[in-house]
């Protein structure tokens, strides 16, 4: 493996396991949760971090050089905002357990894909299809990955508006203030415009 390639499943891996023992130390009451300024509660937000990886698995593959398996995030016409409000939908009525597990299915496969990338492949230009925040934008895998591997803490942040008494619990203070993290997250900002 590249080592850009083993620094970003470094960073999926590192941000995993720590939004799974966010997400598995939370009650029910604070999953129920509604999030401020969004249509989602914060079991939502779980719901589609874990899912988010099988929007992106078939274009990680295609990156990759394989057979481009269909419908996905780098289609054309995938509307990832559907897929987003669908996914969340569907696993409203499951467990965080049941959900938690799926992502470790997801997030496997999807490491195993980025694994494979080459420094060539990690260099090529990319093109990111927006979403009903962003515009598409063209730009290096290399530039996009970083700042996406941070998903998870991005949308961790979001729960947290509906969960104040938990700003200041030591892992969360740990993970979120991480001055690489922040980093990613505004190389990641300014590359997606």
């Amino acid at each position: 493996m590249v080592p850009r390639a083993r620094a970003i499943v470094d960073r999926l891996t590192d941000e995993r396991a720590r939004l799974e023992r966010f997400a598995r130390s939370l009650t029910d009451e604070e999953l129920a949760r509604a999030v401020p300024g969004s249509v989602w509660t914060v079991k939502d937000f779980i719901a589609h971090v874990a899912t988010l990886d099988a929007a992106y698995l078939g274009w990680f593959i295609a990156l990759a050089g394989d057979s481009d398996p269909g419908n996905h995030r780098g289609s054309p016409g995938f509307d990832v905002d559907h897929f987003n409000e669908s996914a969340v939908a569907e696993r409203r009525g499951r467990s965080v357990d049941d959900i938690l597990d799926e992502a470790v299915t997801l997030r496997t496969r999807l490491i195993t894909v980025v694994e494979r990338f080459s420094d060539g492949q990690l260099d090529a230009t990319i093109r990111f299809g927006g979403d009903r925040k962003r515009p598409p934008v063209h730009l290096p895998l290399s530039r996009f990955l970083p700042g996406w591997a941070c998903h998870d803490a991005i949308h961790v942040a979001d729960m947290l508006k509906a969960l104040p008494e938990r700003r200041h619990d030591p892992q969360i203070v740990d993970w979120l203030e991480r001055p690489d993290l922040a980093a990613s997250i505004s190389s990641y900002q300014k590359a997606m415009g």
